[in-house]
């Protein structure tokens, strides 16, 4: 475990580094800007979130996020150019449906993060999320339930490490919420 406000106040310093767009003659002097500012923000600001940070945990999570991004960005990819053929076909072959798509995730931030890939990726849009059953509603321009499902199951996967949840990639079915919680989300 480490301080965790050193580490942000150096990820300000890198954001400073991208915010600004510096050329390699310029890092160095842009760098210490960013430290200079991001680190006493980071100090300052240190109340609003916890005291450590498990750094080694953190970097476990990051092939994972990585193969998240890759995996998104090949649907994204080939999503715009189904869209595209879809668009541009004579017959303009647009069959949309609703799915539910119960989750194996619950933390906020992995529904979250699912919801919106779904909803960046061209002929697809999350439409709602159902709290008390875990499940998301997608509508899809075209294709069967197993086309829309597929992918985001694979998001899934790699979301369950990223966001070191209790469900595993290999559990077949996602746990029922509500009975997981006690029943204290259901009517």
């Amino acid at each position: 475990m480490s301080r965790k406000w050193p580490v942000i106040g150096v990820g300000l310093a890198a954001l400073w580094l991208f915010v600004r767009g510096v050329t390699t003659a310029d890092v160095l002097g842009e760098a210490v800007i960013g430290l200079a500012v991001g680190l006493p923000l980071a100090y300052r600001l240190r109340r609003f979130y916890a005291d450590e940070l498990a750094v080694a945990a953190r970097l476990r999570t990051v092939p994972y996020a990585a193969s998240y991004v890759a995996v998104f960005l090949w649907e994204l990819v080939t999503a715009n150019v189904d869209v595209a053929y879809r668009v541009l076909a004579p017959s303009l072959p647009i069959e949309p449906s609703v799915v539910a798509i119960p989750l194996r995730v619950e933390s906020d931030a992995a529904v979250t993060t699912i919801a919106n890939s779904i909803t960046l990726t061209p002929g697809t849009l999350t439409m709602d999320h159902d709290e008390a059953t875990n499940t998301l509603y997608v509508h899809a321009v075209a294709g069967d339930t197993e086309e829309i499902v597929e992918p985001i199951r694979r998001w899934e996967d790699y979301a369950i490490r990223v966001f070191e949840e209790d469900a595993a990639p290999s559990d077949p079915a996602p746990p029922a919420r509500a009975a997981r919680r006690g029943g204290e989300g259901g009517e």
